[in-house]
């Protein structure tokens, strides 16, 4: 996954966790955190693999 995908989830899971706390609906704020944090890991997963690919050590 691409750093943009990984942050456009980020940015809906922000979304849906304000949509959540008007609502006050917990489950669709726990969605949105989750939603927060899985594209937080598909970032940094996406920076170390550039890391990986910049790496003068192939």
């Amino acid at each position: 996954m691409s750093k943009a995908k990984a942050k456009a989830k980020q940015v809906k899971g922000k979304i849906k966790e304000a949509a959540g706390k008007t609502a006050d609906d917990r489950s669709m704020q726990a969605e949105g955190r989750g939603e927060q944090l899985r594209g937080k890991a598909q970032e940094t997963a996406a920076r170390a693999g550039e890391r990986v690919k910049k790496s003068p050590n192939k």
